[in-house]
């Protein structure tokens, strides 16, 4: 799973925690840690809240694209 290594990237370059990225985006800290950690994913609309935190596609999150 390329996106919790995405999801991490993201946010330790925007400088956040994963409780401010979890407030942002309505969910518990704790569903940061597993993303991040890739026990599990996010579901769309956790992926399209987290495009739009971090001002990127989806199609990046997901690793479709390098951009």
């Amino acid at each position: 799973m390329i996106i919790g290594q995405r999801i991490k990237e993201l946010r330790t370059e925007n400088r956040m925690s994963q409780s401010e990225l979890a407030k942002l985006v309505g969910c518990a800290q704790s569903m940061i840690v597993l993303w991040e950690k890739e026990r599990c994913e996010p579901t769309a609309t956790m992926i399209l809240k987290l495009s739009e935190a971090f001002n990127c596609s989806t199609d990046y999150l997901l690793g479709k694209t390098d951009i």
